[in-house]
């Protein structure tokens, strides 16, 4: 062949790689955020006091201030799988964060599995495997993906957060109030990592309880006021700042790490925990993508006991900003750029406000306390039908006795509709339905579609019920509460930001089962099992 001939064809082949499209690189590291509570509305109220990590996501990033939740049950447990999974409860299983057990009629915890019990603290009747969950998490798929070389660090406040996070191929780790210390499950790991037993070692929670949670900006940029008579008095913190962490003994313990669990102490907690992850984990580190997911939990321990309008969910926020600003720090660094770094944002739930305080704003608040409604919906079955048939309430469900209903001959559906019929007519009750009725074609105001996406066989109750707008179920006398699909609660924000992101802001409502299948994508992975959602592709540019 003639050297001229030879140098042409080297040139066209040259030309030809130029031309061909080039395979994108995932990005080497997702950061897969939760802030447990952060309803859109209590975002956007705090959004002008963001100066770090919120606000470089929300100015920086694409930001959908309307995912919604199109469950009935609109809790931490059901809210992750949804966020991990891209499916709702009638796939994945997780309906509540407790299930009654039919066999003993107790509530229990829906990660409760007695032959892989909590690693690191003492055993007992807690969340610990993933035996209940039965869709796809996004862990899982990246495990696949990779062929087990991706590694997905999950830490979380909670057990129910970083194991529905983490499905059955993650590594979760999340805190125990009992032992003040990152706990997994034997499921997972037969012992903690050393980076993990470093950190334990550390005793960052037995430090915090000679600390007082301070307000970190002026009085004057907070809104309303400090100390309200609705808000809980609980763990010796009292109303007012600042709230003292030793909930008043005389050294550290269960109730002390309580205290810090409720705290915004938690959250720098976790971030210091996810950067010994990013170091020890090797994480971002080559081009095999990883992920490292976090459920921030603090927020929604002080939403509880103080509501969603207080200083502390104000104080809150403002510390989660610093936090998130110094993990996406450390983040970038560790893989080299925000090229190479993926964020995706969002929150389980979101949260009502403390119904006395809805009342004195002039509007129909409510606390319906389940203990009234399990008593009388006993007594009233017993009226009906000659035996007290009620086995287990928790929730927003109601268990019958099917032992009882068999050695009494009586008709199950007829029990379960008279259930439901009296329940529909209790204070502050909106709808209930029997099981049986699900899939029928009654209205139920609307949310149909909703309680049968709830709904799954064995797990969930023999009866359904929501309570209308404003009114929360809950024993205390104070503090809020949430569960509901309502906007209040089941309206969250999606933030995606990194590479591959298209920043801006989109109105348009999704759902939330939407995030899973939007963060595969980015990711440059199939979609998942048993997902139901869609991928947001207006929010995605990837490179060719």
């Amino acid at each position: 062949m003639p050297r001229s001939s030879a140098f042409a064809r080297g040139l066209l082949f040259a030309a030809l790689l130029l031309c061909a499209p080039v395979l994108a690189k995932p990005p080497r590291l997702t950061l897969f955020l939760s802030i447990d509570s952060l309803g859109t509305d209590l975002l956007l109220r705090n959004r002008s006091h963001f100066r770090a990590g919120l606000a470089t996501l929300l100015d920086k990033g694409a930001f959908f201030p309307d995912a919604r939740y199109e469950q009935a049950e609109v809790m931490t447990a059901p809210g992750h799988a949804v966020l991990s999974t891209g499916a709702y409860p009638w796939r994945t299983g997780i309906v509540s964060n407790r299930v009654v057990n039919r066999a003993t009629g107790k509530d229990e915890p829906i990660f409760w599995d007695p032959s892989h019990p909590v690693l690191g603290a003492p055993a007992g009747p807690d969340d610990s495997s993933p035996e209940a969950m039965l869709a796809e998490t996004l862990a899982d798929h990246l495990r696949l993906f990779t062929a087990g070389r991706g590694k997905v660090v999950v830490l979380a406040g909670k057990a129910r957060a970083a194991i529905a996070l983490a499905g059955r191929l993650g590594s979760p780790f999340w805190f125990s109030e009992g032992v003040g210390r990152l706990v997994t499950g034997t499921f997972y790991a037969k012992e903690l990592p050393p980076w993990v037993k470093a950190l334990n070692d550390r005793r960052l929670p037995d430090q915090a309880f000679a600390l007082s949670w301070s307000l970190s900006l002026p009085e004057k940029a907070y809104t309303g006021l400090d100390d309200r008579p609705f808000e809980a008095d609980t763990l010796g913190m009292k109303r007012r700042f600042p709230h003292p962490l030793s909930a008043g003994l005389p050294s550290p313990g269960p109730q002390s790490y309580s205290a810090f669990a409720s705290s915004p102490y938690l959250d720098e907690f976790l971030v210091a925990a996810a950067k010994g992850a990013l170091v020890a984990e090797q994480l971002g580190k080559d081009e095999i993508p990883d992920v490292l997911a976090v459920s921030f939990s603090a927020l929604d321990r002080i939403y509880h006991l103080y509501g969603p309008y207080s200083w502390e969910a104000q104080d809150a926020l403002v510390r989660l900003d610093r936090a998130l600003g110094d993990l996406l720090t450390a983040a970038e660094r560790t893989v080299g750029g925000r090229a190479n770094l993926l964020v995706v944002l969002s929150s389980d739930h979101g949260g009502a406000a403390i119904p006395e305080e809805l009342i004195a704003a002039g509007l129909p608040g409510l606390r319906v306390r389940p203990s009234v409604l399990k008593a009388g919906l006993q007594t009233e079955l017993t009226r009906a039908f000659g035996a007290p048939l009620l086995l287990g309430f928790t929730d927003f469900e109601v268990v019958l006795d099917d032992k009882a209903l068999e050695s009494r001959h009586l008709d199950g559906a007829a029990v379960r509709r008279s259930a439901a019929a009296w329940l529909a007519r209790q204070p502050g009750v909106a709808v209930a339905v029997a099981r049986d009725d699900l899939g029928g074609c009654e209205d139920l105001q609307g949310y149909q579609g909703a309680l049968r996406r709830s709904y799954f066989p064995g797990r969930s109750g023999d009866v359904l019920f929501l309570l209308r707008p404003f009114a929360v179920l809950d024993e205390s006398e104070t503090g809020a509460s949430h569960g509901l699909p309502y906007a209040y609660d089941a309206q969250v924000p999606l933030v995606l930001y990194g590479r591959g992101v298209r920043p801006g802001t989109y109105t348009q409502r999704i759902q939330a089962v939407d995030i899973a299948p939007t963060a595969a994508m980015l990711m440059e992975m199939g979609g998942l099992a048993g997902a139901e959602g869609i991928a947001r592709s207006e929010a995605i540019s990837l490179p060719r």
